[in-house]
């Protein structure tokens, strides 16, 4: 499989939200279709619900790997601590290179949106905003640590 990274880029640039655009790109390796992936997805961006908490990239990536291994079975606490382990890895590689998960952090923005209605999507919207790089880094975090090892993705 060749790598995402920039479908995942042209998702984001093309108006999806930040946690739609990392979500999507792989969602279909794990037989979920596009349309699906896209509502699965949508209330994550701008750091869930546009509150700016965790970015949705970093959300999306958590719900990747919850279809990559997650658990199923409530009683099961090593499944539990696997999927826990595996989000903090994801997470925390995305920490060691933005510095921080948090959305308004990233953004350089203090609090809470007073609406929670999306920015326009100009030119000028994606000159001012970082989230193209999270998106990118995002989609090669999980390429590179949840999908190597996946029989499909073994060549990205």
């Amino acid at each position: 499989m060749e790598s995402r990274v920039k479908d995942a880029v042209a998702l984001f640039e093309s108006g999806y939200n930040c946690a739609q655009s990392v979500f999507v790109a792989y969602a279909d390796l794990f037989g979920m279709d596009k349309e699906t992936a896209k509502r699965l997805s949508s209330p994550m961006g701008a750091g869930m619900g546009r509150m700016r908490e965790v970015c949705g990239t970093v959300s999306a990536m958590a719900l990747l790997a919850g279809l990559e291994g997650g658990n199923t079975d409530p009683e099961n606490e090593e499944a539990k601590r696997e999927i826990y382990e595996t989000v903090r890895r994801l997470s925390g590689e995305f920490k060691k290179r933005h510095g921080t998960i948090i959305c308004r952090e990233l953004l350089g923005i203090d609090g809470m949106e007073e609406s929670a209605a999306p920015s326009l999507r100009t030119k000028e919207y994606y000159a001012s905003r970082p989230c193209s790089k999270f998106v990118a880094s995002a989609a090669e975090i999980v390429e590179r640590l949840l999908l190597e090892k996946r029989e499909c993705c073994k060549n990205l």
